[in-house]
């Protein structure tokens, strides 16, 4: 059984993982019979939304508690995230992924990865293990594999540019497909970056999470 080590960034579109993106990944894993364990950086979130309202709400939250919400408590600090017991590597989306794992949202193009963030994701790098990013995560590819690799999230302009200023080398996807880059062993698809619904995250998800595990 291939095991699969899933990088949450707390809880919600707005402020951390994107649930829908979240739960789909791991219904596919346990659907082609891998197994996961979920994990989530221990630190505070940037700031946290409401995502009633889309404002900015007065409170505190911590991306390993809120993560567990998604993981039905099943989700361990990723300073604790051990490479060698693990096959893939999946990173889902939500904004989490661009204002907590780094600070792309703040930063742009100029932005760095969260030291615990970073340790784990070049640890599947370094030991040529596979490793897929949906959504807005792609933005950390460029950052843990440098120049020349190859990456989508989608079709927006503005981060686009930014990717492709980080070294990347961003490709055009449909919400439904993915882009695999043989070389550094990454798959990416653009999930709710371009779905307008459910159904159509899942097509490209479940392509992603099917790759992954043949990458394996």
């Amino acid at each position: 059984m291939k095991k699969v080590a899933v990088i949450l960034s707390g809880s919600g579109v707005f402020d951390g993982s994107e649930i829908n993106e979240a739960v789909l990944t791991l219904l596919h894993l346990a659907k082609a019979g891998a197994s996961y364990q979920c994990f989530a950086p221990d630190a505070e979130q940037p700031h946290v939304m409401n995502h009633l309202t889309g404002e900015i709400a007065p409170e505190s939250r911590n991306m390993l508690v809120e993560a567990a919400r998604i993981a039905r408590g099943e989700v361990k600090s990723l300073a604790e995230l051990d490479a060698t017991q693990f096959d893939a590597l999946i990173v889902p989306g939500g904004f989490g992924a661009a204002k907590n794992l780094c600070n792309f949202a703040d930063k742009g193009a100029e932005c760095e990865l969260m030291p615990v963030v970073r340790d784990a994701c070049e640890a599947f790098k370094q030991l040529g293990k596979p490793a897929g990013y949906m959504c807005i995560a792609p933005v950390l590819v460029p950052l843990v594999y440098g120049a020349g690799v190859q990456l989508t999230i989608g079709n927006d302009e503005g981060t686009a540019t930014a990717i492709t200023a980080m070294g990347g080398v961003h490709v055009e996807c449909t919400v439904d497909n993915i882009v695999v880059d043989e070389q550094h062993k990454v798959v990416t698809t653009p999930a709710y970056m371009l779905a307008q619904s459910l159904a159509e995250a899942e097509q490209g998800i479940s392509k992603l999470v099917q790759e992954v595990l043949t990458m394996a």
